[in-house]
């Protein structure tokens, strides 16, 4: 029997929502900035890795390990 690893699962939750936050909230320095294309692209790229990292680590939290 496989046990889930809740702490995994739950840090990956909120990082997913952080990520979401740091992309919209950004979207309202864009105007701001010299170069809004060239840093809604790099804020996008950051927030696509955290995304990607906090999906990997839900699925290892839902294997979970051997008990």
């Amino acid at each position: 029997m496989r046990q889930r690893n809740w702490r995994l699962i739950i840090v990956g939750a909120v990082l997913i929502v952080l990520a979401a936050m740091f992309f919209v909230g950004m979207q309202g320095m864009a105007g701001k900035s010299t170069d809004p294309v060239a840093l809604m692209r790099t804020v996008g790229q950051v927030s696509g890795v955290v995304c990607g990292l906090s999906l990997v680590m839900i699925v290892f939290g839902l294997v979970g390990k051997r008990t």
